[in-house]
């Protein structure tokens, strides 16, 4: 018998003999993009007239904007870097006749900075309200393309020390700088987080109370909240990752234990990476492995379809990764250098991370799942998001590994 193919049919082919289900998903997103056409996507023949022509317009056109405002988002991606460039860390030490301050950021930072550095404009130290310039500066860079200044000043008995980091001036607008004075003894005087519009601190040296040191922890917990918020919100990589997860999700329970894993893991790795004397992994394996990661989700969500079984095992694997991505930005700053607090930096980025994760999840699940509700959005829309969610995960897994 010969299988009927009128115009009039609708609803989507089923997949014979010769033909795979992952075919099948291929067409769908082909038609989604306009790359075929679909003769019975423009046939219907609506049981009462107008009525389900109405609703497979107002479908279509909803997963439209859905679509067009997805694709204004993830074109950010393109022209932005993955995650927030704009930090650096410095490290005063105070020992006895000598304060050291070190100030590591990224090449392309250095670079801009260099007039600064040459001119003594860089760093400005008033011991006692009298301005210090450094007697030494040295710079050197790794293999990471990280670049560090050593400034060595000469200094005698003060009590008051003033802090200005000049050279935010010359870097690019929302650049951070966390800064970290220490004692001789290694203990931490105070901790802040410098930009632009707020470039200075001071303290007190001699009798110092408990109090201002305090005052210092709870301005650092803000500080690093706010920063792990923001983190998340800029990190579009980790965002594309976790829409391609959230994409195939159907209810609560099955989004609520991806999400979960996603958090005990990048938390797990997060914490290691810092805690640890040494580089787990460097960024330039890590970065790579983040753009793999979002590929291979976006192309299960297409052959696979659905959501996947086993689903929370992959987001646990890929999550340690991300979490060592997170860490990248805490060490870039010099969380735990040189004898520096770490709890207090790590809890607050953390919780950050995930205030900045629950946030965007509560608003694009409940999208998400209105537009699941549409058969028309499953079959077609769903495979041609996941499609871009790999394309642009290769895009960055081709500009980390050769660029």
């Amino acid at each position: 018998m010969i299988a009927s193919t009128s115009p009039h049919r609708s609803g989507p082919a089923i997949a014979g003999p010769g033909r795979s289900r992952s075919a099948d998903r291929w067409s769908a997103v082909s038609q989604a993009a306009g790359l075929q056409a679909s003769p019975r996507s423009t046939l219907v023949a609506p049981a009462t007239p107008g009525r389900l022509a109405v609703g497979d317009t107002a479908d279509r056109q909803s997963a439209l904007r859905f679509l067009t405002a997805l694709l204004f988002l993830f074109s950010i991606a393109f022209t932005a870097r993955a995650h927030d460039p704009g930090l650096s860390s410095l490290i005063v030490e105070l020992n006895g006749t000598n304060i050291d301050a070190t100030m590591t950021l990224a090449s392309g930072d250095a670079d801009r900075m260099k007039p600064a550095i040459e001119s003594n404009r860089a760093l400005e130290l008033r011991l006692d309200g009298q301005t210090i310039h450094p007697a030494r500066v040295r710079s050197t860079r790794d293999e990471n393309l990280t670049s560090t200044f050593q400034f060595t000043f000469a200094a005698g008995s003060f009590t008051n020390l003033a802090l200005r980091s000049r050279c935010l001036e010359q870097l690019p607008p929302g650049h951070r700088q966390f800064l970290s004075i220490q004692s001789p003894e290694g203990k931490t005087l105070t901790e802040k987080l410098l930009s632009e519009r707020d470039d200075s601190a001071e303290v007190q040296i001699a009798g110092t109370p408990a109090g201002p040191e305090n005052r210092a922890t709870k301005h650092s917990f803000s500080n690093f909240l706010v920063m792990g918020v923001k983190h998340i919100w800029t990190g579009y990589d980790h965002l594309l990752f976790l829409f391609g997860l959230l994409i195939v999700t159907r209810n609560f329970l099955s989004a609520a234990q991806i999400i979960t894993c996603f958090t005990l893991a990048h938390s797990l790795t997060l914490a290691a990476a810092t805690l640890s004397p040494v580089e787990l992994l460097p960024s330039r394996i890590v970065e790579p492995l983040i753009a793999a990661s979002i590929v291979y989700v976006g192309l299960e969500n297409i052959f696979r379809g659905g959501d996947p079984r086993g689903r929370w095992k992959l987001t646990f694997a890929f999550g340690l990764i991300h979490g060592l991505g997170f860490a990248s930005a805490l060490r870039e700053l010099g969380v735990g250098a040189n004898g520096g607090g770490i709890a207090v930096p790590l809890v607050s980025f953390n919780l950050g991370v995930e205030l900045g994760q629950i946030t965007i999840a509560a608003i694009a699940l409940p999208l998400i799942w209105k537009l699941r509700a549409n058969p028309s959005f499953t079959r077609r829309w769903a495979p041609a998001c996941s499609a871009l969610v790999a394309l642009l995960g290769g895009f960055w897994l081709v500009q980390r590994l050769w660029f």
